[in-house]
């Protein structure tokens, strides 16, 4: 097993860019690079950045139904794969892009992502094909992977440790506003036109991030801290990933928690409002859920100072797994459908409980990874969505007008994650990996 600690590469590790007020750096490896903005408009610029993901997703949720009837889909279920494709195009792309930003720097690398991002979402809005369609979103979630693993490796380039889970936290925050509002938006929406025109509104905003990135955003990555794109050195940084167990073990994690969301989002629409008949409510039921998910960050970056990354996502996931198996046999006497209510306590505390390992798990991931941020976060953003997409897939599809394809994704996910962990953790010498 590789030392958590061994370093090859460009030295670019705990090196602060973003300084208290009257402070400088003297840093002269960043003396190429623009001076450094404040923290809040970083976490700000980077959270909105990376919601693109998300905008993609949940935006669209009350127009899924819509979507595919109007483009011929054969099945029901069949809805969900204009969210799988989007995921299926993510994962993907995370591989190509992560080695991209360590070689020819974050910004570019960003650029280009946002450029198949329009590209895929122009195709979405002028489609009379559900196939071309589902092409489309595969494009844009390729596309989409850039911003997700730059923003990633912009966090890891000037912040370490607490500080960098402290600040994944606070982005995590924002972000999770996003499928907060999104979903109503989108209602509002076909309110007044077609889910055509959710499609162009990413556009819109995809371009207006790309110049708020291109005005306000400094290169983290100097020139001499680049490593040239090379076929031979990308497969050693990953085999290098492969290799940290902390690393492997948080990346299989992160991919086993994603995975019970994956299958909850493709299913939300029809469980909402089909099966519990909630209607146009949907939007506002579904953002009730995620807003567990940003007060979980938000107390996150404040507790992880105190208690540490280890401790504080045992204990969430502890209680989410005695929580989620409690559920699931209670959905077994219930025969699959619970009062909205006991449902809506069980998904809160559960998201709760998840919004305060998303944070931890990809720094505690990253941790290691400092020197090879760009491919270390391609291939646990890549590894951990296909895992996800893998899991969350079936479950989506399994659905049948219960909750049991729900809460039994949750469970499982949940079980997998601490298994994953436990073994992660094992034999490792907490002194060499300041995790706590």
């Amino acid at each position: 097993m590789a030392s958590p600690l061994r370093s090859r590469g460009p030295a670019i590790d705990n090196r602060p860019m973003f300084l208290e007020s009257g402070e400088n750096s003297s840093d002269s490896a960043a003396s190429e690079l623009a001076e450094p903005r404040s923290d809040v408009e970083f976490i700000l610029r980077i959270a909105l950045t990376t919601s693109l993901v998300a905008m993609s997703i949940d935006t669209m949720l009350p127009a899924l139904g819509a979507m595919a009837k109007e483009l011929g889909a054969a099945h029901a279920n069949d809805r969900q794969l204009i969210l799988s494709a989007f995921f299926a195009g993510l994962s993907t792309g995370q591989l190509v892009y992560g080695p991209v930003s360590d070689s020819t720097g974050r910004k570019p690398a960003l650029y280009s992502g946002i450029f198949l991002f329009i590209v895929g979402g122009l195709v979405c809005a002028l489609t009379q094909s559900f196939s071309w369609l589902l092409l489309g979103r595969a494009l844009s979630g390729f596309g989409a992977a850039a911003p997700q693993i730059v923003c990633v490796a912009l966090v890891r380039d000037t912040h370490s440790g607490r500080t960098m889970a402290r600040v994944m936290s606070f982005v995590q925050t924002v972000f999770i506003l996003v499928p907060v509002l999104a979903p109503s938006i989108g209602q509002a929406a076909l309110a007044v036109t077609t889910w055509r025109a959710i499609f162009a509104a990413l556009v819109v905003i995809a371009s207006a991030l790309s110049l708020w990135f291109a005005l306000r955003q400094p290169e983290t990555l100097p020139r001499a801290a680049r490593i040239p794109f090379s076929p031979r050195t990308i497969l050693r940084n990953a085999g290098e990933v492969f290799r940290t167990r902390i690393t492997l073990g948080y990346m299989f994690a992160s991919g086993f928690v994603f995975s019970g969301f994956i299958g909850y989002v493709s299913v939300s629409q029809q469980l909402f409002q089909e099966q519990y008949g909630l209607g146009r409510l949907f939007p506002l039921y579904f953002g009730l859920l995620a807003s567990a998910i940003g007060v979980a960050s938000f107390l996150n970056g404040k507790l992880v100072m105190r208690f540490g990354v280890r401790r504080l996502s045992r204990t969430a996931l502890l209680c989410n797994c005695v929580l989620s198996v409690a559920m699931l046999l209670a959905c077994f006497v219930l025969g699959g459908h619970p009062p909205l209510a006991l449902f809506l306590g069980y998904m809160l505390i559960c998201f709760f409980c998840n919004g305060l390992l998303f944070g931890n798990y990809s720094a505690r991931a990253m941790e290691p990874m400092g020197h090879i941020a760009g491919v270390a976060a391609a291939v646990t953003g890549s590894v951990s969505g296909l895992i996800a997409l893998a899991l969350g897939t079936p479950f989506g599809r399994a659905y049948d007008g219960t909750v049991f394809s729900v809460v039994g994704g949750f469970t499982a996910a949940a079980l997998l994650s601490l298994v994953t962990t436990e073994l992660a953790e094992a034999g490792v010498n907490a002194s060499t990996l300041p995790a706590e």
